[in-house]
C-alpha cells in the first residue's frame, strides 16, 4: 500500500472509531513485540472502545487489504500477537464481566478482561476461574483462549479448553456466530444458514478424519498444538465448537465474548517443598508424587534458586524454605476442603519420599526430604516466586538469555527423567546449558537453553536443538506444544508432529473460516521458518552505536557503558501491566495505555537507541512523551522480575534532552530548588504570593507549566537551622541527621520531631555543616529529575565529603524524606564508586530503619505513651522499592494502643513535581483516586493519617483535606505523652 493509502486508512479509522488509532512509529513499535524473541512492525494499531468498534476496525482493515491481529496483554511467548497488519488491542476497554450465574458457576466475559481482575470480582461470590497461568496479573481471557492456556493446577482443573463452555465470535467477513455445544445433526441450533454450513463442514471433517486424529494427536493432557480437530470427532457428542476456536491463536475468528466454567475458591491448602540432591531423581520421583493426588507439582531447579537469591523480592522466601543446596525442588500442593486432610497429605508425602529412598543424611543422589509450608503468607511468597520462573531466568545480566522455543514440550511422566537427561545432553552437544522449571505434574517443563540470538551461530544452534528435541518428544509420544501454543516458533513443525494429512486438515479449517487469510496469518497454517532472523527482535542488521551516558551501567553488557544491556533486559513479560498489588506501574494503572507501562517505555528506548525511530530519537519529543507519565517511583526496579529500572533510565533520557534542547522554565524551577530555597524562605511572603493570586497561578501555568489547580508548598521564614552541630548526651551513641531540602524549607516540624525523638532516646545527634560554605547539604534529587546529572554529582560530592568521616567510624546517616535519603543508596553509586561513596551509601538509613535496627539490638530506650487508637499508613514508593516500608509499620507498633493499618496503594500520584504539572495534574489525581484518597476519606477523624513522603502528604491534603503526619511526628507526640503521664521526680 502506498503512503497515500496508509494516510487514507488511518484517516478512515480515526474518523469512524472513537478509540485510539496509531500509525506513528513510536506507538507501532510498542506493539511490534510480545514476550517472544520476534519483532514485526505493524502497519497500524487500533484500541477500540466497544466491540462494535473492534469489528468495524476489522471491516475497514479488510476493505483496505490489510491483515488483522487481535491482541490482549501481549504476553505470548511464541509470537502469536505480532504481525505486519493492523493490531487491535482489546485489553484497555473490552474487559467487563457481562453476566454471572453464581448458582450455575458460569460467567460471560469480554475477551480483554485480565484473569486476576476477573478472579478479584468472582472472589466475593466464593468462585474463581482456575486456569491460573503465571501471567495472571496481565493475561486476558481472550488471549488465554487463543493459546489454550493451562496454568499450574491443570492436574485438577484442566486447561482453558476444559473450562470454556461457549464463545461468541465474528468471522473475517463480519458474520457473528455463537460457538457452543451442538448435536451432530445441528437440530435446533440457532444460527444463520452460513453458520450452519460452517458447522456442518467442521463436523464432517471430524467424522472423515476421526481415525487419523486418534492416531496422530498425542495422548497427553497438555497438547495445545494445531487446531483442536479432536473436538469435532463423533465420539465427542455433543460437540462443543467453541473448543475449535480455543487454541486457534486469532486465526479463525474475532472473539467477542467467552462463557466460562467457574469453580469454588480454594479455602485451605498446604505445600510440601520436596528437596532433591539429584535433578534426575527429582524428575523420576514426579510420577510417584502425583499418586497422592495433589493439585500441582511444580519444579524449581538449581539455576532458578541461585538467581532468586540475587533478587531482593524473592530472597526472604528462599532463605525460609530452602534447606541445604538442592539440585531441584518439587513444590507439591494439596488443597482438600478439610485442612486436617491436607496435613495428613503432607505426612504421606514425607513417608513417600522416605519410601523412595530419600533422606536428609543420605549421599547426594538420594539426599532430600520435605519442608512443610502451612502458613498462608509463605505459601503466597512461594507461589509468587514459582510463577515468576520465566522472568527470574531472564534476569541474567549477560548477552545470552534463556530462549523459548522448546520450552513447553510435554511427555508422559514415566519418561520425564530420561527426557530431561537426554535434553541436557542435546544442549551440551550444542555448547549451551538449559534452565528448567514449572509443571512436573504434567510432564511439561519450561525448558530454555541459554543463547544469544544476535549471533548467527547461536541461531543455528537453536534450529538444531529444536529439530533434535521435537524428534525426541515424538519418540516419547508427547506433544511439542504443551502450554504456550504455536505462533511463529512451533507452527513450522506441525507436519513432523501430526503428519501431512492432519496439516492439510488444519489448512482446510483455516480456509473455510477465513478464505481471504485476513486473521493473523502465519500462525498454525503456512508459517514462516522459526529461525528467519528478519522476524527477530534482534535481526542481522541490529546495531547500537556507542553513546555517551551519564550514569554507571557497567553491570550490563553493550553500548553506552552497559546502557544497551540494561534496556534490553526487558523481555516484554508484562509484569508491569498488573492492576493491583505492589506499586508498578502507577501511570499504567491510571491510563491503561501501552505507552505508559514500563514495558512500553523500555521498548521505545530500545528502538530509539538502535536507530529504529529515526535520528536523535533518545532526546526527541516522542521519547519524552513516552516518559511523560513515568513518575520515577522506582517500583520497577524492585518489582520487575528482570530488574528494568525505568526511573534510572529516565535520568539518561532527561540528561540527553537537556544537553540537546536545554531546560524549560519548569525544569529550572524544580531542579534548582535547593539553590534558591534559602533566599525564597527569607522572602517567604513574596515567594508564596503565587498561591494567593489567581492571576499569578494562570501565568505560572502558561509560562512554567505548573497547574493553576495546585497550591505550591509554602516557603517559611523559620526554616530548620539547628543552634549547634551536635545535640544530645555526650556519651550517647552517635548518629547523623540528614536535613533534606524539603523538610528543612517547608516542614521543619518533622526534623524538630526527629531530633527530639533521637535525643529523647539518648543519641548524640550530629548535623554537620559542609566544609565548602554555608549552603546546606543536598542529595541532588531535584537536579536528577531535570536531567542535570553534573549538578547532582556536585551536590552529592559535597554530601559525601561531609558525611564520609562519620561513615568511616560506623555512624549511621539518618534521613526523613525517602526520595532524598534513598538517593544515597541508589543514584549515588551510579555517579561515583569510590570507597567514601560506598561507605556513605552503606550507612544511609531511613529514620524508621534506624530505630528498628536499634530496637532489635536492644539499644532503643524510648518511653512512649498512647496517643490514638488507629493509624492509617501510606508507604512512599521508594520505601517499597528498597524494602524499607516494613520498618514504618514496626516503629508505629511501638506506640501503645495504636492499631496500624496499611493502605494497599500504588504511587500517591504527586511524585515530586509530577503532580504539579499542568499536563500531568489529571493523571496525578487519577493515580491517587485508585486507592489512596478513597481510603483516607473513609477513615474517621480520630485516625492518624501517616505518610513519610513530602509529596505524599501534599497529595493527601489536596485530595482529601486531611493532614498526614511523618512517623517522626507521631513518635514525638507519643514521647510527649509519655513524659506528660510520668510522675514528677521528687526534689
Amino acid at each position: 500500500m502506498s503512503n497515500k493509502g496508509s494516510v487514507t486508512l488511518e484517516n478512515r479509522l480515526a474518523r469512524e472509531i472513537t478509540g485510539d488509532v496509531f500509525f506513528d512509529a513510536f506507538n507501532r513499535g510498542r506493539y511490534a513485540t510480545d514476550a517472544s524473541f520476534y519483532q514485526i512492525m505493524p502497519f497500524g494499531v487500533v484500541v477500540p472502545r466497544t466491540m462494535d468498534e473492534a469489528l468495524l476496525a476489522l471491516a475497514i482493515a479488510k476493505d483496505a487489504g490489510r491483515i488483522v491481529t487481535p491482541r490482549g496483554g501481549g504476553t505470548s511467548q511464541c509470537g502469536q500477537t505480532v504481525n505486519e497488519g493492523i493490531v487491535v488491542d482489546f485489553s484497555k476497554h473490552l474487559n467487563r464481566i457481562l453476566s454471572l450465574d453464581v448458582e450455575g458457576r458460569t460467567c460471560v466475559v469480554e475477551p480483554g478482561i485480565v484473569l486476576d481482575d476477573l478472579n478479584r470480582q468472582l472472589k466475593k461470590h466464593g468462585l474463581w476461574f482456575p486456569v491460573d497461568v503465571s501471567t495472571a496479573s496481565r493475561a486476558t481471557i481472550g488471549g488465554m483462549a487463543g493459546n489454550n492456556s493451562c496454568g499450574g493446577r491443570s492436574l485438577r482443573y484442566g486447561t482453558m479448553r476444559d473450562n470454556t463452555r461457549a464463545m461468541d465470535a465474528a468471522l473475517a467477513d463480519g458474520t457473528r456466530l455463537h460457538f457452543g455445544e451442538v448435536p451432530r445433526d445441528l437440530a435446533r441450533v440457532n444460527s444463520p444458514e452460513s453458520g450452519l454450513a460452517l458447522f456442518r463442514d467442521m463436523l464432517d471433517l471430524g467424522e472423515r478424519e476421526a481415525t487419523e486424529i486418534a492416531e496422530k494427536f498425542p495422548k497427553v493432557q497438555r497438547r495445545v498444538g494445531g487446531y483442536n480437530l479432536d473436538a469435532l470427532v463423533p465420539r465427542n457428542t455433543p460437540n462443543n465448537l467453541a473448543h475449535l476456536l480455543v487454541g486457534s491463536e486469532g486465526t479463525l475468528a474475532f472473539t467477542t465474548q467467552v462463557e466460562l466454567k467457574l469453580w469454588p475458591v480454594i479455602r485451605s491448602k498446604v505445600l510440601g517443598v520436596c528437596h532433591f540432591g539429584s535433578f534426575y531423581e527429582a524428575m523420576d520421583a514426579a510420577q510417584h508424587l502425583v499418586k497422592l493426588r495433589p493439585i500441582a507439582v511444580e519444579l524449581v531447579d538449581r539455576t532458578m534458586i541461585a538467581l532468586g537469591r540475587d533478587i531482593a523480592m524473592f530472597r526472604p522466601v528462599i532463605d525460609a524454605t530452602v534447606r541445604g543446596d538442592p539440585d531441584a525442588l518439587l513444590i507439591v500442593e494439596f488443597a482438600e476442603e478439610d485442612q486436617a486432610d491436607n496435613l495428613q497429605k503432607l505426612k504421606q508425602l514425607s513417608e513417600l519420599m522416605s519410601d523412595l529412598g530419600f533422606g536428609w543424611n543420605n549421599s547426594q543422589r538420594k539426599w532430600g526430604g520435605v519442608v512443610d509450608v502451612v502458613e498462608p503468607a509463605t505459601q503466597a511468597a512461594i507461589s509468587d516466586f514459582r510463577t515468576s520462573g520465566l522472568n527470574v531466568m531472564m534476569s541474567m545480566k549477560q548477552e545470552g538469555k534463556p530462549v523459548s522455543f522448546v520450552e513447553d514440550c510435554a511427555v508422559p511422566l514415566p519418561h520425564l527423567a530420561d527426557y530431561t537427561e537426554r535434553l541436557n545432553a542435546i544442549f551440551a552437544r550444542h555448547g549451551t546449558r538449559g534452565t528448567m522449571y514449572a509443571h512436573a505434574s504434567e510432564g511439561c517443563l519450561h525448558v530454555r537453553p541459554v543463547l544469544n540470538l544476535k549471533l548467527e551461530k547461536d541461531v543455528k544452534a537453536m534450529r538444531a536443538i529444536a529439530e533434535e528435541t521435537f524428534e525426541m518428544v515424538r519418540e516419547y509420544k508427547g506433544s511439542h506444544s504443551g502450554e504456550h501454543g504455536d505462533g511463529l516458533v512451533r507452527s513450522e513443525f506441525h507436519e513432523a508432529m501430526f503428519g501431512s494429512r492432519i496439516v492439510a486438515d488444519f489448512r482446510e479449517v483455516k480456509q473455510r473460516f477465513d478464505p481471504d487469510n485476513v486473521l493473523n496469518p502465519g500462525k498454525i497454517v503456512d508459517p514462516p521458518k522459526m529461525d528467519d532472523r528478519v522476524l527477530f527482535r534482534y535481526p542481522p542488521d541490529y546495531r547500537i552505536d556507542e553513546l555517551r551516558t551519564a550514569l554507571d551501567w557497567s553491570a550490563y553488557p553493550g553500548a553506552g557503558g552497559g546502557f544497551q544491556g540494561a534496556v534490553e533486559m526487558c523481555n516484554n513479560n508484562g509484569a508491569c501491566r498488573k492492576l493491583e498489588g505492589g506499586v508498578m506501574c502507577p501511570s499504567y494503572r491510571a491510563t491503561r495505555n501501552e505507552e505508559d507501562v514500563t514495558r512500553g517505555r523500555a521498548n521505545t528506548l530500545r528502538l530509539a537507541i538502535s536507530g529504529q525511530l529515526g535520528p536523535d530519537a533518545l532526546s526527541s519529543d516522542g521519547m519524552m512523551h513516552a516518559l511523560k507519565l513515568c513518575v520515577s517511583c522506582k517500583a520497577c526496579r524492585h518489582e520487575c522480575p528482570t530488574g528494568v529500572d525505568m526511573a534510572k533510565m529516565k535520568i539518561e533520557v532527561l540528561a540527553a534532552r537537556a544537553a540537546k534542547h536545554g531546560l524549560s522554565l519548569r525544569d529550572r524551577l524544580v531542579g534548582y530548588l535547593p539553590r534558591y530555597a534559602g533566599l525564597a524562605s527569607r522572602l517567604a511572603p513574596l515567594a508564596n504570593w503565587r498561591n494567593r493570586s489567581p492571576a499569578l497561578r494562570r501565568l505560572f501555568e502558561r509560562f512554567a507549566g505548573i497547574s493553576a489547580r495546585r497550591a505550591l508548598p509554602a516557603f517559611r521564614r523559620d526554616i530548620f537551622k539547628p543552634d549547634a552541630e551536635v545535640i544530645g548526651p555526650i556519651d550517647g551513641r552517635e548518629v547523623v541527621l540528614f536535613a533534606d531540602t524539603f523538610n528543612r524549607a517547608y516542614e521543619r516540624e518533622n526534623l524538630d520531631a526527629a531530633l527530639r525523638v533521637l535525643v529523647g532516646a539518648g543519641y548524640r545527634v550530629h548535623m554537620p555543616k559542609p566544609a565548602d560554605g554555608t549552603r546546606p547539604l543536598c542529595c541532588g534529587r531535584t537536579f536528577l529529575s531535570a536531567g542535570l546529572v553534573d549538578e547532582a554529582r556536585g551536590e552529592l560530592n559535597r554530601l559525601v565529603a561531609t558525611y564520609a568521616p562519620f561513615a568511616a567510624r560506623g555512624v549511621s546517616i539518618v534521613g526523613l524524606e525517602p526520595s532524598c535519603l534513598l538517593t544515597l543508596r541508589d543514584e549515588l553509586l551510579s555517579l561515583r564508586s569510590d570507597n567514601d561513596a560506598r561507605s556513605v551509601s552503606a550507612h544511609a538509613l531511613l529514620f524508621e530503619e534506624f530505630l528498628v535496627r536499634e530496637a532489635e539490638a536492644g539499644r532503643l530506650q524510648l518511653p512512649l505513651g498512647s496517643i490514638a487508637g488507629k493509624a492509617l499508613v501510606h508507604g512512599h514508593c521508594h520505601q517499597k522499592s528498597f524494602g524499607a516500608f516494613r520498618p514504618v509499620e514496626q516503629v508505629l507498633r511501638l506506640v501503645p494502643d495504636l492499631a496500624v493499618e496499611t493502605i494497599e496503594s500504588s504511587c500517591c500520584g504527586m511524585a515530586g513535581a509530577f503532580g504539579y504539572g499542568a499536563d500531568t495534574y489529571q493523571t496525578s489525581m487519577e493515580m491517587a483516586e485508585l486507592s489512596l484518597l478513597p481510603a483516607v476519606r473513609r477513615a474517621d477523624q480520630a485516625t492518624l493519617i501517616v505518610a513519610d513522603g513530602t509529596s505524599c502528604r501534599h497529595q493527601i491534603k489536596d485530595g482529601s483535606e486531611r493532614s498526614a503526619l511523618h512517623v517522626a511526628r507521631v513518635l514525638a507526640m507519643s514521647l510527649d505523652r509519655a513524659k506528660a503521664d510520668s510522675p514528677p521526680h521528687p526534689l
